[in-house]
């Protein structure tokens, strides 16, 4: 019987859960659909993540709203990936701030993300006929931002760490309270997305740079929110070991002269006994093999379309 594509077949609402991560810093977990955060200045929030349409992004401002009336200043975008920013018209933020790395991938490739995220995980699309259209930065940087939170409250550090998880992701540091949003960079309790990737550089330099921040709590892009510093590291760890393990494991049946469909039954043996039961592991596996076997290649991840989405999805599975 033929695996339902991508995620269409998740079709449960999951549970939310509002926790506050620092003084006056919050997140939304969804047990394993994208996380989301906010960090309140003195008469003002930075917002972290946007969601997929307007009507989902106000469902989570509705749940801050019971701890803050401040007005979103800053809206800050880790990625383009749609199920990200399509909800940016929700916060009125005065300014969208992303990468200006992130904006040229809107440029090339946004409209053809919108529509192979919505066919892929329609779930987290509620409400898409609100949606006004692509987002766009309103202000952007190349590696490094500060935000003053204004008082006492000190900074939020936006840094560009390297290529990983597409080639524009940011992070998002506080320093005063050591929480970084690190966006799907780092997944605790998710299979990982690679789809858009740079794995020989996010598993090694990236992921070095992400480690090297003072951070006691860290969330992710999806999953659970790590906090202490063992837990931070393990988080960091399960990502690294899942692109490292499904790299080498694509890597060994290329070397031998095998075909990309043997890559991916070799790369889903290997990670399902650990990482199997975690959210996105089926949808993730195939668009992360085709990923890796380009980049096996020299090639630069091209872009997906809904077509496309469908022969690789056949072709593999």
């Amino acid at each position: 019987m033929a695996k339902p594509f991508a995620s269409t077949g998740d079709t449960t609402a999951k549970t939310e859960t509002l926790e506050q991560v620092g003084e006056g810093i919050w997140a939304l977990t969804a047990d394993g659909d994208p996380n989301v955060g906010a960090i309140e200045g003195e008469d003002f929030l930075v917002c972290f993540e946007a969601r997929a349409t307007p009507l989902m992004a106000r469902r989570w401002l509705d749940r801050l709203r019971e701890h803050t009336d401040k007005p979103v200043r800053h809206l800050v975008l880790s990625h383009y990936h749609a199920v990200r920013v399509l909800g940016a018209s929700a916060f009125g933020a005065e300014e969208i701030i992303a990468c200006a790395e992130t904006e040229r991938l809107v440029r090339e490739r946004g409209q053809e993300d919108w529509d192979v995220e919505f066919g892929r995980m329609p779930r987290l699309f509620e409400g898409h006929e609100e949606i006004p259209g692509l987002t766009w930065p309103t202000r952007t940087f190349d590696k490094h931002l500060s935000i003053d939170l204004g008082g006492d409250r000190g900074t939020v550090e936006l840094n560009w760490v390297g290529n990983g998880h597409t080639s524009g992701d940011i992070v998002a540091y506080v320093p005063s309270q050591k929480v970084l949003f690190a966006g799907d960079l780092v997944e605790n309790g998710s299979a990982v997305y690679t789809g858009d990737a740079y794995h020989q550089d996010w598993m090694t330099g990236t992921l070095d740079r992400v480690a090297e921040f003072d951070t006691e709590v860290l969330v992710g892009g999806r999953g659970r929110i790590a906090r202490g510093k063992e837990e931070v590291a393990q988080a960091i760890h399960l990502t690294r070991d899942f692109i490292s393990r499904m790299f080498t494991a694509v890597a060994k049946v290329k070397e031998a002269g095998g075909d990309i469909r043997e890559a991916y039954q070799a790369a889903r043996a290997e990670l399902l006994p650990e990482y199997g039961g975690m959210p996105v592991f089926e949808h993730a596996m195939v668009f992360d093999v085709q990923r890796v076997w380009e980049e096996l290649d020299g090639e630069a991840p091209a872009i997906w379309t809904v077509e496309r989405d469908h022969e690789v999805w056949d072709r593999l599975t």
